[in-house]
């Protein structure tokens, strides 16, 4: 072989080397075996995932998301459980295995709880994406698990959508059984609620329909079948009307203010823009600057009971000047379907003169109501004390002796003591007349013995200004009151003739007064009766009780003269006229 022939030879075998090695290099690329990139490349997340929710014994397909641009034989992507180093296998019968970009548990259990990773890597990049899976066990007795329920969100509408989640890659399958739905763990049926597909469609939707949903349907694989089942805490928002906001303050009115000082309205809308509620005066936008004398307030947000917000913007005036009357402040809002506008104006006060009238006739009601309530409970005592101070200075002279006639029960058994005579013989002079000064005339103690008792009892109670009955308890025999000529004359006296006026005293408590004659039925209904609970102790004695306040109140004024010098007149008047005789 010449070295021509050899030179040729070399430059052959040289040129086919090259097409083989480039061959070689076409067949690599078509299986793309990528060299793998530097884990630190790979470190930080690119996507975060939704959490997958299961049960525990069931099937779970969670998808990897790609770019679009990516065509396959581009990248490379395994899942991996966080934490564990060895990449899911890809065996179809493993019960955890990778299906292209979908990582499967079939069925999935407590252990696989926990974050998964998928990396991407191409010949230039690398992309991690990450997940969290948590699987559950239901509580006995319960269709569902409200803790780990998936929540879904819709509006009052004519109609919505509920998706049964984590069933998307199942719907693919043709070993998918039918899709059951349940509220409450209750089969949904009526016309309101139709399946489509998976999803439950639910027409006329109110906030009655939020609660916890179920779907349930079950997945046959390698012969061998699962049941599946999803929880939805399904939430029903109302669906904001569609229309222009509204200002409820404002309504382009006017206020009151005095000169100087601080102001402060608030512009009420509802169903505006956060952002487009605002102040204007004179023409110009009033801004959230505190340093200024006038400014406004950020807005406050909420919402109205048809789902639309709410908004509160605050006009404050720091110190209102005279420039500031007469002025109209306007508050404007608007949304995508209008706009409003509402005013108000400031206005110098006016003093409100029906309010202080008002005022005062109601404080001059209350003054009056309380001094009845009081001039009520210390009538007795302001009586009293007047006549004791003023009446005694101004006091006429009538012709009477005796401030008071008493007529009471005589006794008609051989005692030397009686309830009533004890009370008229002793306790009625000692406190009526020794301690209060006034003047009595008591038959058997001052008039002379045998004179006639009707002509002493006529001429008395002409000379008296009171007639006080004294009555006994129903109780006692002895102070029964008899229908006497002394008391026919007394009542004669007292109810016709000089309708003097009469004290009824009652001797304990006297429930039935039908024993009693009728001229003492009528002044106890006329005129009442004072009862006398006490005892004959000292201190029942006092002019200052109750009771002796109530009989010095009916008794008349005391009329000048001492006691012992009034009680001197019909002793010399009976002598003279015996004398006489």
């Amino acid at each position: 072989m010449t070295a021509k022939t050899l030179f040729s030879c070399n430059i052959a075998t040289a040129f086919l080397s090259l097409i083989i090695a480039m061959n070689v290099c076409q067949l690599n690329n078509a299986v793309l075996v990528i060299t793998p990139q530097k884990e630190e490349e790979c470190e930080a997340y690119d996507v975060m995932l939704k959490q997958s929710l299961v049960p525990v014994g069931q099937p779970l397909a969670i998808k990897c998301s790609l770019d679009k641009s990516l065509k396959s034989g581009d990248y490379n992507l395994t899942w991996y459980k966080v934490g564990n180093k060895r990449a899911v296998p890809r065996d179809k019968l493993s019960r955890v295995h990778q299906q292209k970009n979908l990582i499967w548990f079939l069925p999935a259990m407590l252990e696989d709880s926990g974050d998964y990773e998928c990396v991407i890597r191409t010949l230039t990049s690398c992309k991690k994406m990450c997940t969290k899976v948590t699987v559950f066990e239901r509580i006995d007795g319960f269709c569902l698990n409200e803790k780990f329920a998936v929540e879904e969100v819709i509006f009052t509408s004519s109609s919505a959508k509920v998706v049964c989640p984590h069933l998307d890659y199942f719907r693919k399958e043709k070993n998918i059984h039918p899709v059951h739905w349940y509220k409450d763990c209750q089969l949904l049926e009526g016309e309101r609620f139709v399946l489509s597909n998976s999803d439950l469609i639910i027409f006329n939707v109110t906030v009655h329909d939020r609660g916890n949903y179920t779907c349930e349907t079950a997945y046959t694989y390698n012969g061998k079948q699962y049941n599946i089942s999803r929880d939805v805490s399904l939430v029903v928002e109302v669906t904001p009307p569609k229309k222009p906001p509204e200002i409820t303050y404002p309504r382009n009115n006017s206020i009151e203010v005095e000169l100087g000082s601080q102001v402060t309205v608030d512009c009420n809308t509802t169903g505006a823009d956060g952002y487009e509620v605002y102040w204007t005066g004179n023409g110009v936008y009033i801004d959230v600057f505190h340093m200024s004398r006038i400014f406004a307030s950020l807005y406050e947000g909420g919402t109205s009971h048809d789902g639309r917000p709410m908004h509160s913007v605050k006009l404050i005036i720091s110190e209102v000047s005279s420039e500031d009357y007469e002025q109209p402040f306007v508050c404007q809002a608007s949304n995508a379907f209008g706009q409003v506008a509402s005013y108000i104006i400031l206005k110098h006060r006016v003093p409100d003169i029906q309010r202080w009238l008002t005022g005062g006739l109601v404080s001059l009601l209350i003054l009056t109501f309380i001094t009845l309530i009081i001039y009520k409970i210390f009538k007795i005592d302001l009586v009293l004390w007047y006549r004791t101070s003023v009446c005694a200075l101004t006091s006429k002279e009538d012709g009477k002796i005796y401030d008071a006639y008493v007529l009471y029960a005589k006794s008609s058994e051989d005692r030397s003591i009686c309830c009533v005579e004890t009370f008229v013989r002793r306790i009625l002079p000692d406190v009526l007349e020794k301690q209060c000064g006034y003047n009595l005339f008591i038959l058997g103690r001052d008039d002379l013995p045998g004179e006639a008792v009707v002509s002493v009892a006529d001429e008395t109670l002409k000379q008296s200004r009171r007639l006080m009955i004294i009555l006994g308890s129903e109780t006692s025999r002895c102070c029964l009151l008899e229908d006497t000529s002394e008391q026919q004359l007394a009542m004669y006296n007292a109810l016709i003739r000089d309708g003097i006026q009469v004290i009824l005293i009652e001797m304990g408590e006297i429930q039935d007064y039908t024993s009693m004659p009728e001229s003492i039925r009528y002044i106890k209904q006329k005129h009442g009766a004072i009862q006398w609970k006490g005892d004959f102790s000292e201190k029942s004695c006092s002019a200052n009780t109750r009771f002796w306040k109530n009989v010095r109140y009916q008794m008349p004024s005391r009329q000048k003269g001492t006691h012992s010098e009034v009680h001197l007149l019909p002793l010399m008047s009976n002598s003279s006229a015996a004398k006489e005789s």
